[in-house]
Parts: structure tokens; C-alpha cells; sequence
């Protein structure tokens, strides 16, 4: 049984289409990306597993239950638009949250702590929200949504507003508790940030699924036509070959881009007849080039 399944379910907003016949099955255990551009349907997507929101028609099932009510202690929803009381301690918003979700005195004595250290803001605890930074913020939301250890984390663009340090905070965590078995499901447009932490990809646009898969199967089916080398020798004729469109250097180091229908061997073969060959790479294409080569750079979105 899997975490979370998605069956035809359609959604419009008047005469807009928002999701469009979207079928996903997200297996425990795992990380799992709604990745696209803004406006591609993810938030709205989020919004109906979570019961917000109601399918215009198909299903959908969280542990096997077609209702998310009767599943909702076992799901932590960190949604895109944040609400943590302002003037209250950070330490009280957590603890009030916690007991909301049901954990006793004793238990939330030892959690909030917890959390507190394992998001840094320790020395932040008697300060109220009001005072936090955005990513401060964005972090404590964060353990809201986690401090009644759920086994299900639905996360609407979990890493706006933070910088490169507290995203590794973030993702670390979220490794761990994938790697306890607990599941989660992210949506964001940073796509380089998803290709680093997601086991599975969903490419939506325009409410539509573009793709779904694993990553690295995604990615090893996608033909790359980029080359990195670093050679040793008179490199001018590299630009001159037939099958080669573009080259970047920076001296030693080389980016070169062939032609749609290039052989990389044949490339290989050419340079080992003329320069020394210390490094020949082909280039795995990014969740990003690939969105783009499927949908066009004008739906493309990456920060």
C-alpha cells in the first residue's frame, strides 16, 4: 500500500483547468517531488490530498483510506502560505501546536527542546515570532508541522525564504526521516534543489504530468548531448569539428555541446587522435534542462 494515490482527479476554477486527469502513487518511505513552475497545479494538487479543496472528479486515498480526516493525525501539512501566531514566544507557538496535535505535557517537555535544537533556534526560544528572520520563521513551520512525529509530510515550497545553509538543515532532516520510513511529499520550482533530495520526480504543467518517475531513471532515459573533458594539447580544432555546435573553456577544462544526432564516441575518438585526455564526462542532464526540453523556457522556472 502507498503512502498517498492519485486517481484521475480533475480540478477547474471556473473556466480555468488547474489539474488536469493527474494519476500519482507515492510510495512509503520515500521522498517524492511535485516539481513545476508556478501556477502548474502542485499547491492546488496538495490542497485536495489534504482534504482543503475537493476533486471536481477521480480519487484519492491516503494509507488506503479515501478520506484524509480519518487519516489526519498521521499527516504533518506545512502549507505555502505560512500562519504561526506572531506575538507569541517561539517556544509557546510550539508547544501550543504540539498540544493541539495531541502530545501530552511530559512528551512536549522533552520535544519542543528537541526541536528547537535541531532547528537552531535554541537561544531564539523566549523571542516572539514577530522577531524571527523569514527563514527563522520558515524553519519553526517547519517543526510545527513535524513535532508530532507524523508519518506523512506534505510541504508546499518548504525552502522559500531560506538561505543555502538552513536548506541543508532541512534536507538533512527530511533524509532522516525517510530514511525512518516516514514519507514525504515536497512541491517547489527550485528544481536544483529537488534533484539533490527527491527518490521520485513528478514535472506537472500546466496541471498535467509530464513526468513521473524515479530520478535516476528519468534521468538515465534522457539523452545528453553535453560533454565535459579536460585536455592536455592544442585544443583549436575541438570548435571545428562536425559534430560539435558549441565549446566553453577555461583553459584545460572543456563544455562541449554536440549535435542532436553526435555519437560521444566518436567525439572520444577524435580527441584521443589529437590531444592527451585526462577526464571525459558526459554530462547527465538536470531536472531543469530537461523540464525545459519538454515544456519550453518560457514555463521553465529555476532560482
Amino acid at each position: 500500500m502507498g503512502a498517498v494515490l492519485l486517481n484521475s482527479v480533475h480540478k477547474s476554477f471556473g473556466d480555468v483547468l488547474a489539474v488536469n486527469n493527474l494519476s500519482v502513487k507515492v510510495p512509503t518511505g520515500s521522498i517524492y517531488g511535485f516539481l513545476g513552475p508556478n501556477g502548474a497545479g502542485k499547491t492546488t494538487t496538495l490542497r485536495m490530498i489534504m482534504n482543503i479543496i475537493r476533486p471536481d472528479s477521480g480519487s484519492i486515498e491516503i494509507f488506503g483510506d479515501s478520506s484524509a480526516e480519518q487519516a489526519k493525525a498521521r499527516i504533518g501539512y506545512m502549507p505555502e502560505e505560512r500562519g504561526l501566531y506572531r506575538k507569541m514566544t517561539v517556544a509557546k507557538v510550539l508547544t501550543y501546536f504540539g498540544a493541539i496535535k495531541g502530545l501530552a505535557g511530559d512528551e512536549l517537555s522533552r520535544r519542543v527542546p528537541r526541536w528547537l535544537q535541531r532547528i537552531d533556534l535554541t537561544n531564539w526560544a523566549n523571542k516572539k515570532v514577530e522577531e524571527l528572520s523569514r527563514g527563522m520563521h520558515q524553519k519553526l513551520q517547519f517543526a510545527v508541522t513535524a513535532i508530532n512525529d507524523p508519518e506523512l509530510l506534505i510541504l508546499d515550497e518548504p525552502f522559500a525564504g531560506l538561505d543555502p545553509i538552513n536548506t541543508d538543515l532541512l534536507k538533512a532532516i527530511m533524509l532522516e526521516m525517510r530514511n525512518e520510513g516516514k514519507t514525504v511529499i515536497l512541491s517547489t520550482h527550485v528544481m536544483h534543489e529537488a534533484e539533490k533530495l527527491c527518490d521520485f520526480i513528478l514535472l506537472i504543467n500546466k496541471g498535467q504530468s509530464i513526468l513521473d518517475d524515479k530520478l535516476a531513471r528519468i534521468q538515465s532515459q534522457r539523452t545528453s548531448h553535453v560533454v565535459s573533458v579536460e585536455l592536455e594539447g592544442d585544443t583549436g580544432f575541438i570548435g571545428r569539428l562536425p559534430t560539435v555546435t558549441a565549446v566553453e573553456s577555461d583553459g584545460h577544462h572543456f563544455e562541449i555541446t554536440l549535435a542532436d544526432s553526435a555519437d560521444t564516441q566518436q567525439l572520444l575518438q577524435s580527441l584521443v587522435e589529437r590531444v592527451r585526455v585526462q577526464r571525459f564526462e558526459v554530462k547527465v542532464p538536470s531536472l531543469h534542462e530537461i523540464f525545459v526540453d519538454l515544456v519550453g523556457a518560457s514555463n521553465a522556472e529555476d532560482s
